[in-house]
């Protein structure tokens, strides 16, 4: 969603770093450069004004012109006031609340079991977003979850919250015919007390446009239910009609905080960095896709980080504790230490790429890798569905073949590759990356955290410890890196399954291997 800007800001920013002295004619030529591309990314006019009123008041002084380095000077004032613009970053204060979702800023301090009231137009994804949170406090927040579907006008949005709820392994309440939606409520409520429930997700009906009826219900319902945290759903993919939308409901409701669906739809992205600022709410989550994992809980810092081209190596890592098993890590660190990378292991890996969003999604969040990506979808762009058709390749070798590849003569080569429905050279090109790979292997040894943060700092275009990147940014370790060790723990990084984010030699290993380009229809 924010390529497009980013892409625009990075242009700007590049003409200005390269330069060695700045004259205040540079700087507000750059400022008009910036307004230009936050209004063609559809960001409201007054959140445009207030934005580079705050970056000029940093920007035209003579500490930023006579400055050894002025171009990185202003990239890192922009960062700050997008930033800022965004939400801010929590304070410490606010970081050690609820141990269930830290970086969410969910209020769940409450005598359970605490009422989250869902609101949202119809068709913004409230239902599935009520799945998602559901799924999201159970996993990550250890809480036992009632979903209430009391959207009486459609059925079928019922039946999904039930098949979702069943999907997440959460409680739902039973549906009784003819209840109006504030009776429904209610029994939640009670069937939460009486279940040993923490929360209970409270899914309102939706409606085409705001009205008074869809205000007067919600409203009374919230009365009566007196929610922890009223959330609105909207679609980011409507643009400013969605900064209206939530103006109108926070006008009528106590709105806590804002969930951000579609955030990666190929809209231009003014809606998500107009919201904060034009309703002083927090955008509390960020949804992308209809899967039930497609959720992440917002942070104004990582998406900066995403604009501004410097990836997102937290939420890269939160996927990959996500994905990978603690034990089949260490498994696979004792194979690594040993030598041995066989083919049931490289189809792990590409079962876990395909899981953490495939190729694409991966160099998304890594810094650096921006023009690399572009360059290669130039070239005709990573086909993801390559790796399903390597894994299909792998399954139909015998476990001996996979274990000792060396054996895979020309007549066995040949009849994998009927098995799959592939060819022998496809054949061939797997066995090569393998190759590739395991050799790759045998010199990272153990890395550990101190073998990832050096190869952050060894990626093309990546961020030194200690110092700020060639834009000005914080550096990587500075913003992330107690994050970074509270996802990981004590979890073998070079051992995690994830091929590139060990210690040794800093690569994007399947690049070689992984065919682009030439797309099979």
């Amino acid at each position: 969603m924010f390529e497009a800007l980013g892409d625009k800001l990075s242009g700007i920013f590049d003409g200005l770093t390269g330069r060695g002295a700045l004259s205040e004619k540079d700087v507000a030529s750059a400022m008009r450069e910036i307004r230009i591309a936050l209004l063609e990314a559809d960001v409201a006019l007054p959140v445009v004004k207030g934005f580079i009123e705050k970056v000029k008041a940093e920007a035209v002084g003579e500490r930023v012109i006579k400055s050894v380095t002025p171009g990185q000077q202003i990239v890192k004032i922009v960062y700050d006031a997008l930033v800022e613009t965004l939400g801010g970053t929590l304070s410490d204060d606010e970081k050690d609340i609820d141990a269930a979702a830290v970086s969410s800023q969910l209020n769940l301090a409450g005598k359970s079991p605490v009422a989250i009231l869902m609101v949202g137009l119809q068709g913004s994804g409230k239902t599935t977003s009520s799945g998602k949170i559901a799924k999201f406090l159970k996993e990550r927040g250890k809480r036992k979850v009632l979903l209430a579907s009391l959207d009486t006008n459609r059925p079928a949005a019922m039946e999904q919250l039930s098949m979702l709820a069943e999907q997440t392994g959460t409680g739902f309440l039973p549906i009784v015919k003819g209840q109006s939606a504030l009776s429904i409520a209610k029994r939640a409520m009670d069937q939460g007390k009486k279940g040993g429930y923490d929360v209970v997700v409270l899914d309102t009906a939706g409606r085409t446009t705001v009205n008074d009826e869809l205000m007067d219900e919600v409203s009374v319902i919230a009365k009566k239910t007196n929610p922890i945290e009223t959330l609105l759903v909207a679609d980011s993919l409507t643009g400013q009609d969605a900064v209206e939308t939530a103006k109108r409901f926070h006008d009528r409701l106590p709105l806590t905080g804002l969930v951000l669906t579609r955030i990666d739809g190929d809209g231009r992205g003014g809606a998500a960095l107009s919201m904060r600022a034009v309703t002083g709410l927090p955008i509390k989550f960020l949804g992308t896709g209809e899967k039930l994992d497609g959720l992440e809980a917002f942070d104004a810092q990582r998406l900066a980080n995403r604009i501004l081209g410097q990836g997102d190596i937290v939420s890269l890592v939160e996927k990959a504790s996500q994905v990978i098993d603690e034990n089949e890590a260490k498994k696979m660190a004792k194979k690594m230490e040993k030598g041995t990378f066989d083919l049931n292991d490289l189809a792990k890996q590409l079962g876990q790429m395909q899981k953490m969003g495939g190729m694409g999604g991966l160099m998304k969040m890594m810094p650096g890798m921006g023009k690399v990506k572009k360059q290669i979808d130039a070239a005709g762009g990573i086909d993801d569905h390559l790796l399903k058709q390597q894994q299909a390749i792998i399954l139909s070798m015998t476990q001996k073949e996979r274990k000792k590849p060396s054996i895979l003569k020309a007549s066995r080569k040949r009849r994998i590759a009927a098995g799959s429905g592939m060819s022998v050279q496809e054949v061939n090109k797997l066995l090569k990356m393998h190759r590739q790979m395991s050799d790759m292997m045998k010199k990272m040894g153990k890395g550990g955290m101190a073998g990832l943060m050096q190869q952050m700092g060894g990626m093309p275009g990546g961020i030194p410890k200690n110092s700020v990147n060639n834009k000005g940014l914080p550096a990587a370790d500075d913003l992330q890196l107690e994050e970074l060790k509270k996802q990981l723990g004590n979890m073998p990084v070079s051992g995690s399954g994830l091929p590139g984010l060990g210690g040794g030699k800093p690569r994007l290993p399947g690049i070689g291997g992984l065919p682009f380009g030439n797309k099979k229809k």
